[in-house]
């Protein structure tokens, strides 16, 4: 009797820490009026998380997860079935490369993502370029990098893409303005042209990097780091196009969202009106740490400074911009 109740006990706590973690979701629908960490201890963790994509339905999000020095990082799909979101898995086509930085595209049926997987078979590369993936009946099929045109023998990063098919990206290129710089990749005729680094109000002699595109192409969202006006490691900038098709100067998106450290990886979910990004922000211990185990649980906590994703509605934003 007594072997049989801790084996019914043990089940008991099993089924439960199943239950809890498969019961433990996160509402795309909610605004929050603060800044937020998003999906704490179920999405952010004391892992490395950056880079989310929801797609336009709502019904799935991806995001890139890394380990603590991300050497190792995957896409990761959350599902949502009827009013419940499923488990945490990794994509079919990840894991075995470093694949971060996905995109869906307005329709919901293409996903764009940045991998170090070799390209045309050539075991011999191992810089980041730009792949997509298509979407057929819930399933994903074999991903597909861009040509040539687009991707370099160097690193093309975080890929953005409009509602006609215009790309934007990240590389270091010469002919580039800064060390960093952001690209346009038009879409026209069925390909991706020759891209074109964007002009001085938006690229600098410093970085900018990670520059998420509107669908209507009308509002641009970057990281910059080296400006004067910067708050730290990194922060999130804004620019807005003019009605002549030019792209305003820049502007410091503040301290509601930026901090000392880095603040990068915009996303907006439009549909839901919220605004996401990716933050190295740290909680620090608020007494000397005295002992192993205190310092153990410090390193293990999601405010651990190894990257989370965070939230808030962007009626909080000073963005001056309604869709």
């Amino acid at each position: 009797m007594k072997t049989y109740m801790l084996y019914l006990l043990g089940v008991i706590v099993f089924s439960n820490s199943c239950k809890k973690e498969n019961d433990l979701m996160f509402d795309l629908e909610l605004n929050p009026e603060r800044l937020e960490v998003f999906g704490q201890d179920y999405i952010s963790t004391p892992l490395y998380e950056r880079d989310i994509a929801i797609s336009p339905d709502g019904n799935q999000l991806i995001y890139t997860l890394g380990n603590y020095k991300q050497t190792n990082r995957s896409l990761v799909s959350i599902k949502k079935t009827g009013d419940k979101w499923g488990d945490k898995e990794i994509l079919p086509f990840s894991g075995k490369f470093n694949d971060i930085e996905p995109f869906f595209t307005v329709d919901g049926t293409k996903l764009f993502f940045a991998s170090n997987r070799p390209m045309d078979k050539d075991s011999t590369r191992s810089d980041y370029n730009i792949w997509y993936v298509e979407q057929e009946n819930g399933k994903w099929n074999t991903p597909i990098p861009l040509d040539t045109l687009v991707n370099s023998p160097g690193d093309e990063f975080y890929p953005s893409v409009s509602s006609n098919g215009n790309l934007y990206f990240t590389a270091t290129r010469t002919d580039g303005i800064g060390r960093e710089d952001i690209y346009l990749s038009t879409f026209s005729k069925g390909k991706h042209n020759s891209p074109v680094p964007l002009d001085s109000t938006v690229n600098t002699r410093a970085y900018e990097f990670n520059a998420y595109i509107s669908p209507d192409e009308d509002l641009l969202v970057f990281s910059s780091y080296g400006r004067l006006d910067g708050l730290g490691g990194g922060d999130l900038y804004y620019s807005r196009k003019d009605k002549t098709g030019k792209w305003g100067k820049a502007e410091n998106l503040g301290e509601i969202v930026n901090s000392d450290k880095l603040d990068y990886c915009p996303f907006i979910d439009f549909p839901r009106n919220n605004f996401y990004f990716t933050s190295d922000r740290a909680k620090d211990p608020e007494d000397r740490i005295k002992t192993v185990p205190e310092l153990t649980n410090e390193a293990n906590k999601v405010l651990n400074g190894m990257g989370n994703i965070y939230r808030i509605n962007m009626d909080k934003l000073n963005l001056n911009y309604k869709k």
